[in-house]
């Protein structure tokens, strides 16, 4: 994925009319997301190796993303593949997962992602939206929304929209009629920054081009979007334009777009450097609670307190490991209540590398320059973190 890099810079007082009240409910379900399932769901994608669509490997990320789903608790009528070919004999899927909505059941928010790659296993362009995209389905599988959401993960971004462009075409659109009533589509791609770059803000990007007739809602989506970053995450926010990404074949036919993109751009993107040493966790953890915040509010979520909502938090979610990167010590600092705990360093292959009790000034010097998964154990929690060591 390409993006035009002319930005403007708006403070929050630029479109503080459209912000949205902030909602306890929203927030705690943005709290929600795991800094460890995130640095997890990052490190299998890339696992899965290079995905080009319609090889082995693509296949495997899709048979991924649906066990995930099934393992949130979806149903076989709620998860969906959508088959299609292009050029030659090029065939791939996309994966469709439908929550329904309580008012407006007929009328959908779509949040979307590909999960193609091209060259590299592509953690950030785009393992880093396939991740959010999974735990906010994860988080609101069982909150009651007014609009329908559906969550997609597109398969032939990387050829030019391929995937995409079949599913509006073939599914939103039959025989040029309209069969899905959608409100808005919110597209993640390359949101993972990279390690070293200070990722601090996200491009919040608006249609202000192609079809004209949508411009002016989808500013006021993404200004809505933008609101809603600053209400349930620690990130700044970019106005940026939409450019040549899975929302694009949506906006062509009429539909409100808006989406993220990373603001310091890493350009590791279609390269072999497009690793999971090279993303940023911590910057993806952060943009998936803005996601959060801001599909509850898109699609009209239940403002209670639900019982979903007050399920008990992994504490250990707050340990903090540093510094990072590092080269002769990690300091562990836990939360006050936690005595007991283990720490578990592996290397990328998963191979256990060092094992310590109860020591929050581990010595890791003898460990050799590269990326390693530190893993903080308690009886019932743990937190996984990702570590650099550099000499």
């Amino acid at each position: 994925m390409k993006k035009i890099t002319t930005l403007l810079l708006f403070s929050l007082g630029t479109y503080a009319f459209q912000a949205q009240s902030f909602i306890q409910a929203y927030q705690n379900r943005a709290n929600l997301v795991t800094q460890s399932n995130i640095t997890t769901l990052l490190q299998e994608f890339g696992n899965l190796g290079v995905k080009t669509t319609g090889s082995t490997a693509n296949t495997n990320a899709l048979n991924w993303l649906k066990a995930k789903y099934q393992s949130y608790g979806y149903t076989a009528s709620q998860i969906v593949e959508d088959p299609f070919t292009f050029g030659s004999s090029t065939s791939s899927k996309n994966l469709i997962i439908t929550k329904t909505g309580t008012v407006y059941p007929n009328t959908y928010v779509i949040i979307c992602g590909h999960y193609d790659t091209i060259t590299g296993p592509g953690v950030s362009d785009n393992g880093s939206g396939t991740s959010i995209i999974l735990e906010a389905a994860r988080i609101l599988k069982d909150i009651p929304t007014e609009y329908s959401i559906k969550f997609i993960h597109f398969s032939g971004e990387e050829q030019g929209l391929q995937g995409s462009a079949h599913y509006v075409n073939s599914v939103v659109f039959q025989n040029s009629v309209r069969q899905l009533n959608i409100k808005l589509v919110f597209n993640l791609d390359q949101v993972g920054g990279k390690i070293g770059n200070s990722n601090v803000a996200i491009n919040c990007e608006s249609d202000q081009s192609g079809q004209t007739g949508n411009n002016a809602a989808s500013l006021s989506v993404t200004q809505q979007l933008a609101a809603c970053t600053t209400l349930y995450s620690p990130l700044q926010t970019v106005m940026s334009n939409a450019y040549s990404s899975d929302y694009m074949p949506f906006e062509a036919k009429g539909d409100i777009i808006t989406g993220f993109y990373e603001t310091v751009r890493s350009y590791n993107e279609h390269t072999v450097n497009d690793t999971f040493a090279n993303v940023d966790p911590t910057y993806v953890f952060n943009v998936g609670k803005a996601a959060v915040g801001a599909l509850q509010h898109f699609a009209t979520a239940s403002t209670s307190l639900l019982a979903t909502d007050e399920k008990a938090v992994n504490h250990l979610e707050s340990v903090k490991v540093y510094p990072n990167p590092t080269k002769d010590f990690l300091n562990i600092e836990l939360p006050k209540d936690v005595k007991n705990f283990s720490l578990e360093i592996s290397d990328m292959n998963g191979r256990l590398i060092l094992n310590k009790e109860n020591e929050t000034k581990v010595n890791v010097s003898g460990l050799t320059n590269g990326t390693y998964i530190a893993t903080i154990k308690t009886k019932d929690q743990k937190a996984v973190r990702k570590v650099i060591i550099g000499k």
